[in-house]
């Protein structure tokens, strides 16, 4: 969440200035290629969300499709700044124009309809987790002393209801689905069989409290 400092960054206040200033040019494109009222405005919205989808793919996924689509969304962008410039008569657009201008919606859904359902169906809890190691068994003991042991405590299982995939734990507790599978790989967060083979779950709980523990050591 953005807080009033970073609200005073002016790195912050920069990106801010150059988003409106590229919103307005899409939108005078837009408007001068025959797109009236708020269909002209929804051009720049569509736009910024195909490169911030793809932009956060990247981020997390990587993968030629999600660097495709942001190549597109971004030349689309910069596009829009040059055609405002000067170069072209915006009072006479051009029929070229006017075809990329009416043809761009289309673009803008199947760009993000192909990332969205990327995102789902490669989701980082739908990763094929390597099989463990089986634990070595330890050497028997005598008969006569292992039946004299009592065992007082068995290792309570969560419930069914407690576990959750990465991206569930991830979106609960405002990370991202890659740590909470760190934590799974080095071993400082248990990890469950899930309902198909090669995918795991972890505690809801058990990881909340190893995230309370991380807060109250920072």
């Amino acid at each position: 969440m953005l807080s009033l400092r970073s609200l005073r960054d002016p790195i912050f206040i920069q990106a801010v200035i150059a988003a409106a200033l590229s919103l307005s040019h899409i939108h005078d494109v837009a408007e001068a290629a025959g797109q009236a009222g708020w269909k002209a405005w929804a051009y720049p919205i569509s736009v910024d969300v195909l490169l911030a989808v793809s932009w956060k793919l990247m981020r997390t996924r990587g993968g030629v499709a999600a660097w495709s689509w942001f190549l597109v969304a971004m030349t689309a962008s910069l596009g829009a700044n040059i055609v405002t410039s000067g170069v072209m008569d915006l009072e006479h657009p051009p029929a070229a124009l006017r075809v990329i201008v009416a043809g761009w919606p289309a673009v803008a859904f199947l760009g993000g309809t192909l990332l969205v359902h990327r995102h789902r169906d490669e989701g980082v809890d739908e990763v094929a987790e390597p099989p463990a190691e089986e634990p070595q068994e330890p050497a028997q003991e005598p008969v006569d002393e292992a039946l004299e042991e009592v065992v007082d405590e068995v290792p309570e299982e969560p419930e069914e209801a407690d576990l959750v995939s990465y991206a569930v734990v991830a979106a609960e507790l405002d990370v991202e689905p890659v740590t909470v599978r760190g934590w799974a790989v080095r071993g400082l967060i248990k990890r469950y069989p899930g309902p198909v083979t090669g995918r795991v779950r972890v505690s809801m709980a058990e990881c909340r409290q190893y995230r309370a523990s991380q807060t109250v050591k920072a």
